[in-house]
């Protein structure tokens, strides 16, 4: 049986916890969190009092922590991954970081002789999960090959990208921006509706039967019209930070990005405003402006 281990249980990693555990895997994680590492065993796994003892009982390693630096910190630490994983195993980095920073992190985990996938996710906490998250893995081919299994108990789409280090997250930040411009469109078009007087179920429905009718659609949508911003797994702060990576990455690639701009803009003024709070919350701060509200 192959040993995996995960850095990071909330809610993206607890549930890619579960659907490892379930496919048979034994696993050890840790988290900073008490309450999440009981969680953790409460699904069957292993609970580790710091990353390097992860290391120690694991083949190969999920990270989903939050930001680049909280990745390098975790495999290059005093009590890193690093201090403790044997040459041949495996790091696979889920986290959405700069494409800079993973290729950073990649240079100390190849130097001890460690494999290294970089693969951001797409999917959220229902495809965390229900184990159906999309993949953008860059590695060398023989090693996201051998990974294989393990990658499969966590995503049903996974794409090799690339074998270069960072091509995963460059893959992502792209998708971001393409999000998050879709979500503020979505805001947007449904306060014009409602302010001119529009039903909440006409437009969703009429929406939902055009075009640009998906699942990001209709799953925002449904959540603002039954007033849900918070515990839907989708926090703004981290959609915010994804959409600044997106735009890090524009400015060193000499691309301009009007409605991602406006895009992070909007997001920036959401989570000043609504700190706590899930992606959708910032159809209040629309609402305020149009005095309005996006209802059923």
């Amino acid at each position: 049986m192959k040993r995996v281990g995960i850095i990071g249980l909330g809610n993206m990693g607890i549930g890619m916890a579960k659907n490892i555990i379930e496919n048979g895997f034994s696993l050890i994680g840790y988290d900073l969190r008490d309450e999440r590492l009981k969680a953790l065993e409460a699904l069957g796994g292993k609970a580790a009092s710091s990353p390097r003892e992860v290391g120690q009982q694991a083949d190969t390693v999920f990270i989903m922590v939050f930001n680049g630096k909280q990745v390098y910190e975790v495999v290059t630490a005093e009590d890193g991954l690093l201090q403790s994983m044997k040459a041949g195993s495996t790091i696979i980095v889920s986290a959405t970081i700069e494409p800079r920073e993973v290729r950073e992190v990649a240079k100390a985990v190849f130097a001890k002789g460690v494999n290294l996938i970089d693969t951001p996710v797409s999917g959220g906490k229902a495809g965390a999960e229900a184990g159906t998250l999309t993949m953008m893995a860059a590695a060398q081919k023989e090693v996201f090959d051998a990974n294989q299994d393990i990658l499969r108990a966590v995503g049903e789409k996974i794409f090799h990208v690339g074998e270069e280090v960072g091509t995963g997250q460059t893959v992502k930040a792209a998708l971001q921006a393409f999000i998050g411009a879709s979500f503020t469109a979505i805001f947007e078009s449904l306060v014009l509706g409602a302010k001119a007087g529009v039903k909440g179920e006409t437009l969703f429905e009429v929406f939902s039967a055009s075009g640009v009718g998906s699942p990001l659609f209709r799953n925002c949508a449904q959540l603002i019209m039954d007033r849900q911003f918070k515990n839907t797994g989708s926090h703004i702060g981290t959609m915010y930070k994804d959409l600044g990576i997106s735009m890090a990455m524009a400015k060193e690639n000499g691309v301009a990005m009007f409605t991602t701009s406006a895009a992070y803009e909007l997001f920036q003024s959401g989570i000043s405003l609504f700190p706590d709070e899930d992606n959708w919350s910032i159809v209040k701060l629309l609402e305020q402006i149009a005095d309005t509200e996006v209802k059923w």
